[in-house]
């Protein structure tokens, strides 16, 4: 059998794209090769995590439940196939293991699955890939053949998929960090129009106080005049990467800020061109709420937390003095509480403990 007609190498490397994966690849496989059944399992060193993909007519919903949500799976020894080389159902089935012969008899034989093919492939990260070919007697050499010559193929379609299936759980664990620390981000195009945004971002727009989306996707400022200095430095990075960044401070309580950056490398950004990406921390929980969780994590008094979280956000003593409508030196009392009751030595050793506290992710 050729492998490289009927679309075969075509589907085999567009599948990671498809939904179901791969449906396309294994139906036209299952077609070539006559096949009854075929198979495409994806098992890393966690077996927890094994992906499962097949065309043709399933195990009956008995056979599945025998097998499968009791963990045996399919119990052939595959991890100790060599790589690379197409394997026949009698070199993988042993007549003398019970668990085979018991998944043989009872799982395969109904479906008329006499005969198989099936290739391992490895992938340095750990990631093993199985293709499998499961019918009657038109399984044979020439499916075999088929499967050897499919291997480095099939082994430029795992790296691929395990490079993939690495960078979305990298992207995830990113998310979920940026999402604690009340961070996100978008992306602008020159004339301020948002390209893309990171899911919490797109919640502050959702408040609809701060920042909010436009007409033509534009990003809208509720201050004037950070929207004018906002469009000005768009105009300047879109001729200037090598600007300066610039900081906005969008509310003070709770407190939003946002940092617009140039892009310095906008290849592969998609169909629009972005000359800023704009990080946003902020913090959805009202300052009230900061010092009801400061009197919980340090036992500060209601007045101390108050001032402490005023002294957390870089204000001098006697600015936060009168904020709050005290004397210095009745803040300079307090804070000497607040520093025993934190365990700081100063007023930015203070800072960094509660801006680094599970305040922070909470």
């Amino acid at each position: 059998m050729r492998v490289d007609d009927d679309g075969l190498l075509q589907a085999l490397h567009s599948g990671m794209f498809e939904t179901p994966l791969w449906g396309d690849f294994l139906n036209r496989l299952l077609a070539k090769t006559g096949a009854r059944f075929t198979t495409l399992i994806f098992r890393p060193v966690d077996e927890e995590a094994v992906v499962e993909l097949h065309a043709g007519k399933p195990p009956m919903d008995d056979v599945r439940k025998l097998f499968v949500e009791s963990n045996l799976r399919d119990p052939f020894p595959y991890h100790l196939m060599r790589p690379d080389r197409a394997y026949s159902l009698e070199e993988l089935l042993d007549p003398s293991d019970p668990r085979q012969q018991a998944f043989y008899e009872k799982a395969m034989l109904p479906l008329g699955l006499t005969n198989m093919r099936s290739i391992r492939v490895t992938e340095p990260g750990g990631i093993d890939l199985w293709l499998g070919c499961s019918g009657d007697r038109s399984i044979g050499s020439a499916a075999g053949a088929l499967l050897t010559a499919l291997a480095p193929h099939l082994r430029i379609a795992l790296r691929s998929y395990a490079t993939l299936e690495r960078e979305r759980f990298r992207s995830a664990v990113t998310g979920q960090a940026f999402d604690r620390l009340k961070m996100g981000w978008l992306s602008l195009d020159a004339e301020c129009r948002i390209i893309d945004v990171t899911d919490n971002v797109a919640q502050l727009f959702q408040w609809g106080m701060l920042l909010r989306r436009g007409r033509y996707d534009r990003l809208v400022p509720a201050s004037p005049a950070i929207d004018r200095q906002l469009t000005a430095l768009l105009k300047n990075f879109a001729v200037n990467r090598d600007a300066r960044p610039q900081a906005f401070n969008l509310s003070k309580d709770p407190w939003v800020e946002m940092l617009v950056t140039p892009v310095q490398n906008p290849a592969f950004a998609g169909s629009k061109t972005p000359v800023a990406i704009v990080y946003i921390s902020g913090d959805r929980r009202s300052q009230a709420d900061r010092c009801d969780q400061l009197v919980d994590l340090f036992g500060l008094l209601p007045s101390e937390a108050r001032l402490a979280w005023m002294l957390a956000q870089a204000t001098s003593i006697t600015e936060a003095a009168e904020a709050l409508g005290l004397t210095v030196e009745t803040a300079r009392n307090y804070s000497k509480k607040i520093y025993a009751k934190t365990g700081a030595r100063g007023h930015a050793e203070l800072v960094r403990i509660i801006l680094t506290s599970v305040l922070a992710i909470s």
